[in-house]
Formats: C-alpha cells, sequence, structure tokens
C-alpha cells in the first residue's frame, strides 16, 4: 500500500532535446501536471548526462537525433552511470534502425512528438510505477520482430574442432584405424568421436554423417 509520502513524491524529470523551442514547449506544459517537475533541460546528450548526475531525475526525456551524441549512446551511457533513472524516448522516428537500438540501449518507454501532452505525462507517470508505454506503431513492429521465425543454427556448429576433424576424415572413406594413425588417436577415442557427431547432426550411421559432410562443404 503507497504511503502518503509515496503519493505525495515529485517526479522530477530532465528534457534532453537539442532544439529548443521543444524543450520550452515540454516544460510548459509538464510544470501544469501535478506531481512532475521539470529539473533540467540539456541541448546535448553530453550536457543531459552531466546534468542527470548533477540533479538525479526519476524520468529522462530524450530525443533521439542531435547534434554530437546522439540518444542511443546518450542512453546508453546515462544508464550506465545512474540505472535506476528511467528513460523515455520522445522522437519523431519510427524506423528500425534507431528504434531497436536505442530500446536495446536500455529506453524503457517510446513516444512520438505528435502525442499528446497528457499522454507524455502518463508516461512519465507509469515509468515511475514501473510500467512501459510503447507508441502503437512501435508496439507493433516489437511484435512483428518477435514473431519472425529464428534462423536455425547449423547442427554442425555444434561440433567440436576434433569432431570436425573426424567427420572430415570420415567423409573421405576413412576407416576409424585411418582416422586414429593420422590424428594420433586412439581407436576408441575415434569410436567416441563418431558417436558425438552423429548424434549433433541427428544421423544415424556414417554414411548419412558423411552425405551430411558434403552437403556443407565440410570433407575438404
Amino acid at each position: 500500500m503507497e504511503t502518503d509520502t509515496e503519493l505525495e513524491k515529485i517526479i522530477k524529470v530532465l528534457l534532453v532535446d537539442d532544439h529548443e523551442m521543444v524543450r520550452i514547449g515540454l516544460a510548459a506544459v509538464l510544470g501544469t501536471e501535478d506531481g512532475i517537475e521539470v529539473v533540467g533541460e540539456a541541448s546535448s546528450g553530453e550536457e543531459g548526462i552531466r546534468l542527470a548526475q548533477e540533479y538525479k531525475p526519476d524520468v529522462v526525456l530524450m530525443d533521439l537525433v542531435m547534434d554530437g551524441m546522439d540518444g542511443i549512446e546518450t542512453t546508453r551511457q546515462l544508464l550506465a552511470l545512474y540505472p535506476e533513472c528511467k528513460v523515455i524516448v520522445l522522437t519523431s522516428y519510427l524506423d528500425d534502425e534507431k528504434m531497436y537500438p536505442v530500446i536495446e540501449a536500455g529506453a524503457f518507454s517510446y513516444l512520438l512528438k505528435t502525442s499528446r501532452a497528457s499522454e507524455i505525462a502518463d508516461a512519465i507517470r507509469a515509468a515511475v510505477r514501473g510500467q512501459s508505454v510503447l507508441e502503437s506503431q512501435v508496439a507493433s513492429k516489437m511484435m512483428n520482430r518477435l514473431r519472425q521465425p529464428k534462423a536455425e543454427t547449423p547442427a554442425h556448429e555444434e561440433l567440436t574442432e576434433r569432431e570436425m576433424d573426424v567427420l572430415r576424415l570420415l567423409a573421405q572413406g576413412k576407416s576409424n584405424q585411418d582416422i586414429a594413425d593420422e590424428l594420433i588417436i586412439g581407436i576408441k577415442t575415434v569410436k567416441f568421436h563418431v558417436t558425438n557427431i552423429l548424434a549433433k547432426l541427428g544421423v544415424d550411421d556414417r554414411t548419412q554423417a558423411a552425405i551430411y559432410a558434403y552437403k556443407n562443404g565440410l570433407a575438404e
């Protein structure tokens, strides 16, 4: 249950945007919201990091495209120094080259600058409660990305370097004794490697393993 002190706590917000008019507008509209205080404004990523260390804001509203250090790198460095802060991206961009990297850098929420003032204020309050807010188009992009089937790792990538050596010689028609002689290892060790190779490749016998090796260019 929240105490009166927690309910009355002022949320400290830092603005990081290289457009002065954007900062002025945000400061003005957020200044009318109960429980939210804009404690600082930064015109660059470098200044944003410095002010975050000075004011220790609860939330940072972060632009993505800025001269010098962009919002992605600023987010990464800021959160490395001040991990308890919540970064809300506020941008005009929805392209994958900017959206995914900043989320991977630790951005908590992602909004467009076309958002209403009340939506931005609600996202700030949600952030301090640990709730992320994503622009609907961003959420759709994230869901589509998660739905994409992941490329399967080739089975032979599970083989050790020595098992690859054994597979290559096996594919060349070498017997276990020939392989043992060439690799200077015991016959029992060769048999052990062959058993592992068959299991990892998901094949039943040496012939199938040899066919797999030729198909994947592993026989030479």
